[in-house]
């Protein structure tokens, strides 16, 4: 409780300039209010109360900050690619020197256990340091020689991009995008989910403490049917990067269509982890906890789906629901906490729905299904057994601490039922035997695969889902692939012949 309380008047300290100046945009390197007036409450699902007012943009806001980064966006691009990995590293340094700052305010303001949330800000220094090391190096081709031309290819920045990120783990998420565009030399307009503005505007303020040059990063709050499509649909804007839900990435799609928007999507999943009766079933267990269970379930790479093989079904869906009762809910910014609130009264209808759903389903709650007390968004974690594929509750998105159990006989019913989701986000296989867990994998239609693993990211590698997860990879230079152009020049080696018509 002594940490708690500590951590509870730390926070207040942090959030008295909001509730005393409320959340306001950032545009051309300057705090304004929408130009409107208007604005919008955030508040805590903790314990619903109100966190602070915030500039609630629309279309003159959207405006600005495209135009304010098309002005940008010359000198930025020409700026050395050396200079430019100066400033993302410096912006690095301030993460890490408000890190405690942002753990409790994306804690406060998004429900995420103090747990995670320690280490997230940490992890978006990461992510700038990484592309702040890569940004000398983005403009780098090839050279394809052949006979009569010697071939280079180089990429330069698209130019000015919208960046649209969730209320799940806001922070890491928004330095995830940004921090490539920014290496590449693009310039930003960013618009954070409404849910959970706190540290978006923390993390646009220490870029700017930073020495980013006015315009170049723009910070525009507000609702996604008002702030989000004015910016799918402004001219100005070459690219979308959205991380969020599947149909919301559809419309962002066809609000682009009109401006032939370039668009990188991270959506949702239906993850499926498989277990196999060879495998380590300790860790397995371990690990299929921790991918649906951690973060309140609120995660695109959860593993909400178990498939496990009959033969061990029975001992290992009996050990699961014994650990999925003792999972420790609780304030998140208590350090015992495993799962704290879910984000919104919006979304807590939302999961909650599918417990209903379950039983009408014919499926049977092994554990959870209910709400935790009387105040906040607070739900029981819960699992779902003697459930099959064709169920509701194994088909669409929960998105919260929710898992459905699905019992398969052999290799081939796994993977047809692993495969039988409109998503391919991710999948885990455990197995002991290497040589189907490469057929498997093989045959798995998902953009990141696991093998006796949790989800551990490699910043190197490509990050993305197929079907309806996604379009586009993060990651290493495949981020440069979405935020530049590749062009192609060709030098004459010699006097080749031409064909001369006409003569």
């Amino acid at each position: 409780m002594t940490d708690l309380t500590a951590s509870l008047a730390t926070l207040d300290t942090h959030l008295a300039r909001f509730r005393d100046t409320g959340i306001l945009n950032l545009i051309d390197g300057e705090t304004v209010p929408a130009q409107s007036g208007a604005t919008f409450e955030t508040t805590s699902p903790v314990d619903e109360s109100v966190i602070c007012s915030v500039a609630r943009g629309g279309s003159a806001d959207v405006d600005a900050a495209a135009k304010a980064a098309a002005r940008a966006f010359p000198a930025w691009r020409d700026m050395p690619g050396a200079e430019r990995k100066k400033i993302l590293h410096r912006i690095a340094d301030g993460i890490v020197a408000r890190a405690e700052e942002i753990a409790l305010c994306e804690c406060w303001d998004t429900g995420q256990a103090i747990r995670f949330m320690q280490k997230a800000a940490l992890r978006g220094a990461e992510n700038f340091r990484f592309f702040a090391d890569r940004a000398p190096g983005a403009r780098d081709g090839q050279m394809l020689p052949s006979a009569t031309l010697m071939n280079v290819t180089t990429r330069t920045p698209i130019g000015p991009v919208g960046v649209i990120t969730p209320w799940n783990t806001p922070f890491m998420l928004s330095t995830w995008k940004i921090a490539p565009a920014l290496a590449s030399g693009c310039t930003v307009v960013h618009k954070p989910a409404e849910f959970s503005p706190l540290t978006a505007r923390i993390l646009a303020e220490i870029a700017h403490d930073a020495g980013l040059p006015p315009g170049v990063w723009n910070l525009v709050n507000g609702m996604g049917e008002e702030a989000g499509r004015a910016l799918t649909e402004h001219p100005a804007i070459r690219a979308i990067a959205f991380v969020g839900e599947s149909k919301t990435g559809s419309m962002i799609m066809k609000q682009g269509a009109d401006t032939l928007k370039r668009v990188h999507f991270e959506l949702g999943g239906k993850n499926p982890v498989v277990v196999f009766d060879d495998a380590d079933l300790d860790r397995a267990l371990d690990a299929a906890i921790f991918m649906i269970y951690s973060l309140n379930g609120e995660r695109c790479t959860s593993s909400s789906r178990l498939l496990v093989q009959d033969s061990i079904a029975d001992d290992f869906l009996g050990k699961l629901a014994a650990r999925v009762r003792n999972i420790r809910v609780g304030h998140p910014l208590d350090p015992a906490t495993e799962i704290g609130p879910l984000i919104h009264k919006t979304h807590f209808d939302k999961v909650t729905s599918y417990f209903d759903t379950a039983r009408a389903d014919g499926a049977t709650i092994a554990a959870g299904g209910e709400r935790v007390g009387d105040q906040g968004w607070f739900v029981a974690p819960t699992l779902f057994t003697g459930a099959t594929n064709d169920m509701t509750i194994a088909q669409e998105e929960i998105f919260g601490p929710v898992l459905t159990a699905i019992r398969f006989s052999d290799e081939s019913e796994a993977l047809r039922i692993a495969n039988d989701t409109p998503y391919g986000l991710t999948a885990y296989v455990w197995t002991n035997d290497i040589t189907r867990a490469m057929r498997f994998t093989d045959a798995l239609e998902a953009g990141m695969i696991w093998v006796n693993s949790e989800n551990v990211r490699h910043l190197p590698t490509p990050f993305g889902g197929v079907k309806a997860s996604g379009i586009g990879r993060d990651g290493g230079d495949w981020s440069f692939d979405f935020y530049m152009e590749t062009k192609h020049i060709g030098f004459a080696t010699g006097a080749h012949n031409i064909p001369r018509l006409g003569a």
